[in-house]
């Protein structure tokens, strides 16, 4: 069924001219949230949104892919965006990042702080003077951490 639902939805949102950024599925017993994020050059709107929305509502309909109710969202990353694949932490190299892992990785399951290296295998982090090395296959959610520091000329912050 995921890969049906991978190709089903990625179909969907670049037969209509937008980039997929990621996507969340969350089942439950009884109901399911399906959470898009689509991305384009010129950015998203609320028009954006519903399009892709009424869109990938009908497909998901015919296709009878989530067996219990649903949920569907969606929205573009945002400036905090979510960060879900190896090219997602390679663009954002020197950015800070907020990551949580599933399981801990020595002692902690929570991180913040920059993303100093990625691959396709794990990223490191410096958190607190520490390097913490992750595999992605332990990240349960990882996403940019917004700075919304006043800058002074030059790009510095105060």
């Amino acid at each position: 069924m995921q890969e049906q639902l991978d190709t089903l939805i990625n179909t969907t949102v670049t037969g209509l001219g937008y980039d997929l950024w990621g996507y969340e599925y969350r089942p439950q017993k009884e109901s399911a949230l399906l959470r898009i994020f689509i991305d384009a050059d010129q950015g998203i709107t609320v028009d954006d949104c519903s399009i892709v929305s009424n869109q990938l509502s009908a497909a998901l309909d015919v296709e009878d892919l989530i067996p219990v109710a649903y949920i569907l969202e969606v929205s573009s990353p945002g400036l905090d965006r979510v960060l879900f694949i190896p090219a997602h932490y390679i663009r954002y190299l020197g950015h800070q990042v907020k990551v949580r892992t599933r399981l801990p990785v020595e002692k902690r399951r929570n991180f913040v702080g920059e993303l100093t290296d990625a691959n396709d295998t794990h990223i490191a982090m410096l958190v607190e003077g520490n390097t913490y090395e992750i595999p992605y296959d332990l990240i349960d959610r990882g996403r940019l951490v917004l700075d919304i520091r006043p800058q002074r000329k030059g790009g510095k912050h105060t």
